[in-house]
């Protein structure tokens, strides 16, 4: 994955780039009385401007900066591929217009994906440079948490004008926000209900959701009712804003996860690099548009609040990110055991002793965080305006998942290995494997609840058990689906070794799909996927785990001998 050595940048280009993220210009040099006040401020903006320009020079020829720069263009390539290989309209008149439909079909399309493709792997090797940097095995170079905020912005820049990237969802959410738009509950009734009245909008919806009434919360609701209100049916308009509104989540995740790391004992720059730098979640979630980048960053908001004592601001935040995706509920019961700590500690430094009454304590506290969601969940409701008897329609539409069939969830692997060795088909299989690990799904959440409640970290790390559960054992899942408990994870100390093996994943998660959408079909694609998982998991820690440069200079030192004369055999001319 990584072909260059350590950087040769000095140590004072290095230190100098660390100030970026805390130094303010310096002062324009004192003038002559006689100076007017125009050419003093001009001055100090000349001056200004040479000091921001230095610090991006030496941040551009310092290591980091070199990630910083092959992220950036890695995706570029994702950005001008995917108008022919990504999740495209069915038809686009802009491309069209501009005389390049031809990237959708035929040679046009093989050279989309490869710019794709070599994007990915672009940004997948930045990613591990960088992260080879923050866990310390590059001498001499060191990354600032400064430093990787400004990089997240870098790296998503090109992303947000992209097309669709790896998944149609986002005109899903397009026609679910046009119907409430056109007064149709779309907790009752899929986007086909909309008819020529959105069409192009419907037109772009994947076929296996035409039929699917709405599985997201009154929150995300609104939030597709206001952007279709704004851009009306233009669906590059519409999807440019998803991406925008996306945004705040993951400045949400910039600013939760290192607070996280304070109390789960992890480092703030490992964290980030893990959660927020990780090319399967800016790819997926900012290029994808995926309304876990809003779940995943009010959830891990709301835990980090919550943890620092401000519990009820911290449910209420939770709370809206199940309004969005009721995934992020799984972490609103654990957190009444963190309140109920933060009580016992309370009345500890007051001498007060233990908790009288533990089970009245958890009765109070549980009541006060029911309350809290009820009382958002009811006004998010109330203002989409649908009848009071559907508020309700979200929960059950959560079923519809079970239309995804991929070798990603573990009843799904159950079911084909049943198919391989009986003569049985994958329907009547799959309906049982599914059931059997949903009751193990629930067993495993309760007693994660009741397991890990001794401590604030315990209790976070009960949060992380819940989540990989629901991935593992859902009837469905996706690649993105795992930034769910990457976010809780990446708080925590992990060693190198474990980092390693979180390389891995997500960097073979990132390549089994292809960029329309669709999952790898190809034996020869899936081999690559976990041949490149490998490499970048060693490449972690070693700059040429191939050796491939070994045996190049191998060959400079020893070239290769004439067979018939024995003499060396001449150089390029």
């Amino acid at each position: 994955m990584d072909s260059a050595g350590p950087d040769a940048a000095s140590s004072t280009a290095t230190r100098t780039v660390r100030a970026v993220a805390q130094a303010e210009p310096p002062a324009a040099p004192g003038t002559a009385s006689s100076a007017t006040p125009g050419s003093a401020s001009s001055d100090a903006a000349a001056t200004a401007t040479q000091h921001w320009l230095r610090l991006a020079s030496d941040f551009t020829r310092s290591p980091q900066g070199h990630s910083a720069t092959l992220g950036f263009f890695g995706a570029l390539l994702i950005t001008f591929g995917g108008f022919g290989a990504g999740s495209v309209r069915r038809s686009d008149p802009l491309l069209e217009a501009m005389h390049l439909s031809w990237l959708r079909f035929g040679h046009g399309l093989v050279l989309s994906s490869v710019f794709v493709w070599l994007g990915v792997i672009a940004m997948i090797t930045a990613w591990v440079r960088l992260g080879r940097i923050v866990i310390g095995k590059q001498p001499g170079a060191t990354v600032t948490l400064g430093e990787l905020r400004a990089i997240v912005g870098i790296w998503i820049f090109p992303l947000l004008f992209a097309v669709p990237m790896f998944s149609r969802d986002a005109y899903s959410y397009l026609a679910q926000g046009a119907m409430l738009r056109d007064h149709i509950n779309p907790y009752a009734l899929g986007p086909s209900a909309l008819g020529q009245n959105a069409a192009t909008v419907l037109d772009n919806v994947s076929p296996v959701w035409l039929y699917t009434t709405a599985p997201y919360g009154p929150v995300f609701l609104l939030i597709g009712r206001a952007i279709t209100t704004i851009t009306g049916d233009n669906v590059v308009a519409g999807t440019i804003a998803l991406r925008l509104v996306m945004l705040p989540g993951l400045v949400l995740m910039v600013w939760a996860i290192p607070h996280l790391t304070k109390h789960l004992g992890g480092k703030p720059t490992i964290a980030l690099w893990l959660a927020v730098l990780n090319p399967l979640v800016l790819i997926h979630l900012i290029g994808g548009v995926h309304n876990e980048m809003l779940m995943v960053g009010l959830m891990a908001a709301g835990i980090a609040l919550v943890l620092e004592h401000r519990h009820v601001e911290g449910i209420v935040v939770v709370a809206i990110g199940v309004a969005v995706k009721a995934t992020a509920g799984v972490a609103l019961p654990f957190l009444v055991w963190i309140w109920m700590i933060h009580e016992r500690e309370r009345r500890a430094a007051l001498n007060e002793g233990d908790l009288p009454h533990p089970f009245r304590t958890f009765a109070k506290i549980s009541a006060l965080g029911v309350t809290i969601f009820a009382a958002v969940f009811v006004l998010a409701s109330w203002a989409t305006g649908l009848p009071v008897n559907s508020w309700f329609g979200w929960l059950t539409a959560l079923s519809g998942s079970k239309k995804i069939i991929n070798w990603l969830s573990l009843p799904t692997i159950m079911a084909h290995m049943v198919t391989w060795v009986t003569p049985l088909t994958l329907d009547a299989v799959l309906s049982w494997t599914r059931m059997l690990c949903a009751v193990v799904m629930v067993g495993l959440l309760v007693w994660a609840w009741w397991r890990f409640k001794s401590s604030e970290k315990v209790a976070v790390f009960g949060i992380l058990v819940a989540f990989v559960a629901i991935v593992v054992l859902s009837p469905a899942a996706l690649p993105w689906y795992y930034s769910w408990p990457l976010a809780l994870a990446a708080g925590f100390a992990l060693s190198t070794r474990t980092l390693q093996v979180l390389v891995g994943l997500c960097t073979w998660l990132m390549l089994i799909f292809q960029p329309d959408g669709s999952p790898v079909s190809s034996i020869v694609h899936g081999t690559l996927a976990i041949f490149f998982a490998v490499v970048a998991a060693l490449s972690l820690c070693k700059v040429d785990p191939l050796k491939l440069r070994a045996a190049q200079s191998h060959t400079d030192r020893h070239p290769p001998t004439d067979q018939f004369s024995g003499t060396a055999a001449p150089g390029p001319a």
